[in-house]
């Protein structure tokens, strides 16, 4: 388990973290997601004792991780891929981890093997492209067959094969009872990976939820409607109280009343439906509402090109 209560880090008038609260259980992939610059680097760095936060404590399976005997074999993380000195070989890398962790050298070959990297495993980690850094990274993660792991954006770099493969690995990992705790900016694939999600914003906690109820609370839900009818019946659900656009295409977007409610209205008035279909909010769409105002970096969707202006920023 890893917790974390009250975590604040201060760099100087910057607070990356502040007053941060959550949970990440065993037996289950916790999601970590924030905008760009919300912590979630800083907030794993201080799980890792690699900073010291300026308030507040975090602990795992109940210490402080500079006081774990053997660490490798308690926390395995991926904090930064390239982390890794460019003129050792993959082996090299793993083999000096697992002799100052007092872990067998045959671990060593069963993860290249594990990651994929057994036919690299003499080359230079100075030559790997970013997928096979990553893949070494989480060997070195694994090494220490623990309890507990950190991936932060584990799929970067990877093919959608290698995405696939590091998805089924961390469901696996939690399935065997290990606390899985990963951050992503990919959504769809957070979606099919974890089970509950930690969302933070400018440092502070927005909600530690599961994806399932996240989703379920989404304003973004709504049913899509067809009928030959769709104005007599969208005056009839905008009279029960239902939200109703019509779409370009003729359909009918209700938000406030469920496939149920507007079945049995439809029958009640009568009107014919050709098309009756829940439409559920993507991780992505749930997310963007919940960050919407923690969001710190904004882009544009103009280039500019037209502005006769030539104004400069």
């Amino acid at each position: 388990m890893i917790e974390a209560k009250g975590l604040t880090k201060h760099y100087g008038s910057k607070h990356a973290v502040e007053q941060l609260s959550f949970t990440v259980r065993p037996g289950y992939v916790t999601g970590f997601l924030g905008p760009n610059g919300s912590g979630k680097s800083t907030t794993m760095r201080m799980v890792m004792g690699l900073d010291a936060p300026t308030a507040g404590d975090v602990t795992v399976k109940g210490q402080h991780f500079d006081d774990l005997r053997w660490p490798l074999r308690e926390v395995g993380a991926l904090l930064e891929a390239k982390a890794i000195h460019p003129g050792r070989s993959a082996r090299s890398h793993l083999k000096m981890l697992a002799q100052t962790n007092g872990i067998s050298m045959a671990r060593v070959d069963e993860l290249l093997d594990v990651v994929g990297l057994t036919s690299v495993a003499g080359k230079r980690a100075g030559k790997f492209s970013l997928g096979m850094g990553q893949r070494l990274g989480i060997a070195a993660a694994l090494l220490g067959d623990p309890e507990i792991l950190l991936f932060d954006e584990p799929v970067n770099g990877l093919d959608p094969d290698g995405i696939r493969w590091v998805r089924n690995l961390l469901k696996g990992l939690a399935k065997e009872g290990r606390t899985v705790f990963v951050s992503s900016h990919l959504m769809s694939e957070m979606a099919l990976t974890a089970d509950e999600v930690v969302i933070i914003g400018k440092g502070k906690l927005i909600s530690q939820i599961s994806i399932d109820e996240l989703l379920s609370q989404s304003t973004e839900n709504y049913v899509r409607v067809r009928s030959p009818e769709a104005a007599k019946l969208k005056s009839a659900l905008e009279h029960e109280g239902a939200v109703v656009a019509l779409e370009d295409d003729g359909s009918l977007s209700v938000r406030g009343a469920n496939e149920v409610a507007i079945g049995e209205l439809a029958a009640k008035i009568p009107v014919v439906l050709h098309e009756l279909a829940p439409q559920s909010a993507s991780l992505e769409e749930a997310f963007m509402e919940l960050t919407e105002d923690s969001v710190e970096f904004h882009g544009s969707t103009s280039t500019g090109a037209n502005n006769s202006t030539g104004a400069t920023s």
